[in-house]
C-alpha cells in the first residue's frame, strides 16, 4: 500500500473501486510493465478472519468494517419496509462478503444483450471471458477453464433433507442437473462456490495479490473518491480524500469507474454527470447531461418460505446444542468443512413459473436452517428455508445521490413488485414452493409450513404476506446501462457517452439482470473490458506512431 504523499501524480489508468471488477482490472492492466496503474478503494484491507471463513458473511454484513451499511428507501411493494442493503466496503468488494455462489446465468441472457444492440456481448462472445480466469474443480472442458485466477469448487458438505427436496422436486419435473453454468441452468443441485479448500476465494486472492509485487501498480485503501476531474469533454483524473487530506491523480489513458451499481452512478452525479433535475436539486452544476445515470436499477427479490420438519438434521438443531456448536467448530478447524464452510445457500433449483416461459424464470435457494427474519436467531426446532426469486423482474428502480457529501448514502429505490407481472410471478412462486414440499419423498419429514403459514391462501392475503417476508439477495445491476441507443449511459465498449477518457466496468452496465447470481458475470465483464482497454491503447499508439 502506498503512502499518501506518493499518491499524487500521473498514471495511465486510474481504477476507482477495488471490488470484484477493480481487482480484475488492476491485474490485467498492470501486466504491461510500461503501464502505470492506480487502484483506489474506500474500504480497508481484507485481512479480517471473518472475510475468509465462509460463514463469516454473517459477521461482515452489517459490520462497518466491511459493509457500506446502506438501506433502501421505503418500498410500497414491501408494505412500506426499508431493507438493509449490504455492499462490500473492503478490498475485494462484494466478493469479500457475498454468498460465494458461482453462477453465470443463462446463454439467453447474453444473447438478449446482443439483440438489444450490444454487439460482442452474446453468449458465444462472453464465454471465452468466463473461461479465461476460471479454475474449475473438474478441470478444462469446452465449458470450463482450468488454471485461472477464479477458483470454482464443490461445497464440502451434504444434507439429507436437501437431497430429499431434490428427490421431491423430480415429481414436479425439476430434474437433477450436474452443471448450472453450461448456458442452461434448468434443474436442481448443490451450488458450486468460489472457495478453495473450504476458504472463501475473493477477488483479492485471485487477482489483486498476485499483482501487488508489480512496481507499476499502486493500491491505496481508506481513500474516498469524491469526484472525477473533467477538462472540457475529457475525464482527466480523480479527486479523493484520505487521512484528512484531499488528493488528486491524473490519468493519461483512462479512468475506470468500478465502484458498483450503487456507488458508480453516485460518483458520476457528484461530478456533474447525469440528469439536470437531479443535479440541480443538489446544487451541482451540470458538466455533462446524461439522463440514464442512476436509472434502470434491477435486483432479485427473494421470497422466504419456511417449513418445520421432523427427524431431519438441520443447522437449527446443531447450532442450538452445545455439543453441536463444538462439533461445528472442530470440523472446520480440522477439515475446513461442515457448517462453517457453508455458503448462505447450499442447494438450488431453476424452473419456470409457467410452462409458457422459454427458459427458467425462478431460482430457488434452499437452506437447512430457518429464522423469523434474516439476522434473527435460528429457530429452536428443525426447519428448512425454501426461498424463491423472480430471475427476470420487470420492476425497475433508481439510485441517485442524496446530498453533495461523498460519504453519504445515495437514495436507493428498487420499486419491488411494482408491476402486475412481477406480482403474478411472486404468487405463482410461493404456490409452487408449497406444492414441491408436498412431494412423496418429503413425507417422512412431515413438513409443516410456518412462513407465510397455511392460513394465508387468497391472492390478497398472499401478496400482503409476501410484502412482509420478501427480501433482496443483493444483486443490484443496470444503473449505468450499456446500449447502442443514445439514452444508454455507456456504449458496448463501456465508454461513457459524450465524454472521453472514462469507462464504467461493473454490474451497473448490465442492460438486463442475468438469470442467476452476479459475481462471476462481473468477473467476465472486467475481463472483457480489460481486453478492450488494452486493444484501444494499442490502436492509439499505432496511430501516434503513424
Amino acid at each position: 500500500m502506498t503512502h499518501a504523499d506518493e499518491i499524487d501524480g500521473r498514471y495511465d489508468y486510474i481504477i476507482v473501486g477495488a471490488g470484484t471488477a477493480g481487482c480484475v482490472l488492476a491485474n490485467r492492466l498492470s501486466a504491461d510493465p510500461s503501464s502505470r496503474v492506480l487502484l483506489i478503494e474506500a474500504g480497508g484491507s481484507d485481512n479480517y478472519h471473518w472475510v475468509h471463513i465462509p460463514v463469516g458473511y454473517l459477521y461482515c454484513i452489517g459490520n462497518p468494517r466491511t459493509d457500506w451499511m446502506m438501506k433502501t428507501a421505503a418500498e410500497p411493494g414491501l408494505n412500506g419496509r426499508s431493507l438493509v442493503y449490504p455492499r462490500g466496503k473492503v478490498l475485494g468488494g462484494c466478493s469479500s462478503v457475498n454468498g460465494m455462489i458461482c453462477m453465470r446465468g443463462q446463454a439467453a441472457d447474453y444473447d438478449g444483450w446482443r439483440q438489444m444492440g450490444n454487439l460482442g456481448w452474446g453468449w458465444d462472445d462472453v464465454l471465452p471471458f468466463f473461461l479465461k480466469s476460471e479454475d474449475h474443480h473438474a478441470g478444462r472442458s469446452p465449458l470450463h477453464g482450468s488454471g485461472g485466477e477464479w477458483k470454482v469448487s464443490r461445497q464440502r458438505l451434504r444434507w439429507d433433507i436437501l437431497e430429499a427436496v431434490q428427490e421431491g422436486a423430480k415429481q414436479f419435473g425439476i430434474m437433477p442437473r450436474a452443471d448450472f453454468n453450461d448456458g442452461d441452468n434448468e434443474g436442481s443441485g448443490y451450488f458450486e462456490v468460489n472457495q478453495h479448500r473450504g476458504i472463501r476465494w475473493n477477488a483479492v486472492k485471485g487477482f489483486l495479490k498476485p499483482a501487488l509485487r508489480r512496481p507499476n501498480l499502486r493500491v491505496v485503501t481508506n481513500a474516498l473518491t469524491e469526484s472525477l476531474i473533467l477538462e472540457g469533454r475529457r475525464v482527466a483524473g480523480v479527486r479523493f480524500s484520505r487521512g484528512g487530506r484531499t488528493l488528486g491523480a491524473r490519468a493519461d489513458g483512462e479512468v475506470l469507474l468500478a465502484a458498483g451499481s450503487i456507488n458508480s452512478p453516485k460518483l458520476l452525479e457528484l461530478s456533474g454527470i447525469g440528469r439536470p433535475e437531479i443535479l440541480g436539486g443538489l446544487g451541482i452544476p451540470v458538466a455533462h447531461e446524461l439522463a440514464g445515470v442512476g436509472e434502470n436499477l434491477q435486483d432479485h427479490l427473494q421470497i422466504r418460505t419456511v417449513f418445520k420438519v421432523a427427524g431431519a438434521r438441520t443447522l437449527n438443531t446443531l447450532f442450538n446444542s452445545p455439543f453441536g456448536k463444538a462439533s461445528i467448530a472442530l470440523q472446520y478447524a480440522l477439515l475446513q468443512s461442515g457448517p462453517m464452510s457453508m455458503a448462505p445457500s447450499q442447494f438450488g433449483m431453476f424452473t419456470r413459473s409457467d410452462p409458457s416461459r422459454a427458459t427458467p424464470d425462478l431460482e430457488y435457494h434452499v437452506q437447512p436452517l430457518s429464522t423469523d427474519r434474516l439476522g434473527d436467531p435460528l429457530h429452536p426446532f428443525p426447519a428448512i428455508t425454501v426461498s424463491v426469486c423472480n430471475l427476470r423482474p420487470d420492476s425497475v428502480g433508481s439510485v441517485h445521490a442524496s446530498t453533495r457529501d461523498p460519504a453519504a448514502q445515495p437514495e436507493i429505490r428498487l420499486n419491488y413488485l411494482s408491476t402486475p407481472s412481477d406480482r403474478e410471478v411472486a404468487l405463482k412462486a410461493v404456490r409452487q414452493a408449497r406444492q414441491i414440499m408436498t412431494a412423496q419423498a418429503l413425507t417422512r419429514f412431515r413438513p409443516e409450513e410456518i412462513l407465510p403459514g397455511p392460513a394465508v391462501q387468497t391472492d390478497a392475503e398472499l401478496m400482503t404476506a409476501i410484502g412482509d417476508i420478501a427480501t433482496t439477495i443483493f444483486h443490484p445491476v443496470g444503473t449505468c446501462r450499456m446500449g447502442a441507443d443514445p439514452q444508454s449511459v455507456v456504449d458496448p465498449e463501456l465508454r461513457l457517452r459524450g465524454l472521453d477518457g472514462l469507462r464504467v466496468v461493473d454490474a451497473s452496465i448490465m442492460p438486463k439482470i442475468v438469470s442467476g447470481n452476479t459475481a462471476s458475470p462481473v468477473i467476465m465483464i472486467a475481463e472483457k473490458a480489460a481486453q478492450m482497454i488494452v486493444g484501444s491503447s494499442r490502436r492509439a499508439a499505432v496511430r501516434l506512431a503513424g
